[in-house]
């Protein structure tokens, strides 16, 4: 009785702290200085502010919170939705062909218009980004979105979570030890669940205690700055027993995630000619395209996916990439010529994904891996072989972080006994054009410049949280979400046909 009694108390709490107000925006409000952990819990007028008192932390039925810089996070969904490792009637190991997630439901958030997340400490912004973090962690535990990038007025009806996964190793290297001590002063007890340990554990269980290996980190440029795997991976390794000679070799893969996002600054489809807008390698920068290693890198020069000044690619002055392969090969070549230089005595043997993005890429990296195995060079000599093995594994966090949050829900009794998959909603950031500070391009984006030369601690709406849709989201990369995660795709396509949340889009308009 007592049980049935708590449980219409946290239902009714529930529905309180989401009713569907539509309330007018305070976007257009000059920008204050400030800080977001404190405004967040403390300022009650301030758009951010969220009620942790009344807060419905062990309502069951809550979604699960899952985020992302873009849409690489949805490789992390894909694997907790698929997880079938336990049984459901019992919780006990092992598959019982029944997803062991299929009575949850997840909100989803793309924080697409401040992405690449991996640039933020390369402009010295650490704490631009720890505080996009945050409010990433805000949007989920609150109950405020807006309909589309035209709504000048925001919806309170979204429903609050549960625990929050953050699908981004950027964000969890920079944030969740930041969202931990937020969430502390708000005396909340979310779980904030991270994909840095969950890849870390994942690598070691390649490997035997007493191997010896390289182990290869390709992340981005803002992960391997951060250490984050490279430390992550030698704690483990002293605390787990592991007794080999095990070295760490990490590449900053600038302008994957962006190419696989379409971000204009690496990625702009059919281009004939490079740009000075350009961000990825070149042959000059600080990340260098080396022109004696143009047979090595065998980049595709095909339909624009290498940018040159000349017809012949040996006599460019400028060469920009501009295809997500290709830049793949850049840096697949670029670790492997660090680790031949490094004169190791050791193989490469394990990759870790490093970035939710990278999984989609994993039939290229692993056509560019046999490639160089394979190469031989001038002197007919196998060029790579002493510093790789043939069957390199590569390491996707994903399903540790699946099975890191089954185990918690299963410990903390927080399973959904009656929810539903189809239930689960998307949402993507976009600039916020009626932040009369903000500066937005034809393209409805910031510019680099404005994106990464903003300030922490101004207190503002620089961006508005708007469901997936075709208006936000191109083609190609609803193609490729429908071709490599079609479960998501499937429930992505759910919400536009048949949530609330989404009726006012035109037909055109839905996934």
């Amino acid at each position: 009785m007592k049980n049935s009694i708590l449980s219409l108390l946290l239902v009714f709490v529930a529905t309180t702290y989401s009713q569907n107000i539509k309330l007018q925006s305070t976007s257009k409000e000059t920008a204050r200085k400030g800080d977001i952990i404190s405004t967040i819990i403390n300022d009650t007028k301030s758009f951010y502010h969220i009620d942790f008192a009344n807060y419905p932390s062990n309502d069951k039925t809550l979604p699960i919170g899952v985020f992302d810089s873009g849409t690489g996070g949805l490789t992390v969904l894909k694997a907790i939705i698929n997880y079938d490792q336990n049984h459901n009637t019992n919780r006990e190991s092992g598959s019982d062909g029944i997803l062991d997630f299929n009575k949850e439901s997840f909100i989803y958030l793309a924080d697409q218009a401040n992405m690449p997340y991996g640039n933020y400490a390369l402009e010295n912004k650490d704490d631009l980004l720890k505080e996009h973090i945050i409010k990433d962690a805000q949007f989920l535990l609150g109950n405020k979105y807006y309909s589309d990038y035209d709504d000048s007025s925001f919806n309170t009806d979204k429903k609050p979570v549960k625990v929050i996964v953050i699908a981004c190793n950027t964000a969890t290297a920079y944030g969740k030890e930041e969202i931990e001590v937020f969430l502390k002063k708000a005396n909340s007890k979310i779980k904030i669940i991270g994909v840095i340990d969950a890849g870390v554990r994942g690598v070691l269980e390649t490997l035997k205690k007493d191997e010896d290996a390289i182990i290869g980190v390709l992340a981005t440029a803002g992960t391997v700055y951060s250490k984050g795997y490279e430390n992550t991976i030698l704690k483990f390794k002293d605390e787990l027993g592991f007794l080999g000679k095990i070295e760490v070799f990490s590449q900053g893969g600038v302008g994957i995630a962006e190419a696989v996002d379409e971000d204009a600054d690496y990625f702009i489809k059919n281009l004939k000619k490079p740009r000075q807008e350009y961000k990825g390698p070149t042959l000059d920068g600080d990340v260098r395209i080396d022109k004696a290693l143009l047979d090595i890198y065998n980049f595709n020069y095909d339909d624009s996916k290498m940018l040159c000044d000349t017809k012949n690619a040996d006599d460019c002055s400028i060469l920009q990439i501009n295809d997500p392969e290709n830049y793949v090969r850049y840096h697949l070549i670029t670790l492997l010529e660090n680790i031949r230089k490094s004169k190791t005595k050791n193989k490469l043997k394990s990759i870790i994904l490093g970035c939710t993005h990278y999984p989609y890429l994993i039939n290229e990296i692993t056509k560019v891996l046999n490639e160089l195995y394979d190469y031989k060079s001038k002197d007919n000599i196998y060029l790579y072989r002493d510093f790789m093995i043939k069957e390199i594994k590569l390491v996707d966090p994903a399903v540790n972080t699946a099975r890191e949050l089954y185990d918690y829900l299963n410990q903390k009794s927080l399973f959904n006994p009656n929810g539903d998959l189809k239930n689960s909603e998307f949402y993507i950031s976009v600039p916020n054009k009626d932040n009369k500070n903000t500066k937005i391009d034809a393209e409805q984006r910031f510019s680099y410049d404005y994106k990464y030369g903003r300030d922490s601690g101004e207190i503002q709406e620089y961006v508005k949280m708007v469901p997936f849709s075709r208006a936000n989201i191109s083609n190609d990369i609803l193609t490729r979400l429908e071709n490599q995660t079609p479960h998501v795709f499937q429930l992505i396509k759910s919400f536009n046909e048949s949530n609330e949340k989404v009726k006012f889009l035109k037909e055109e308009n839905k996934i």
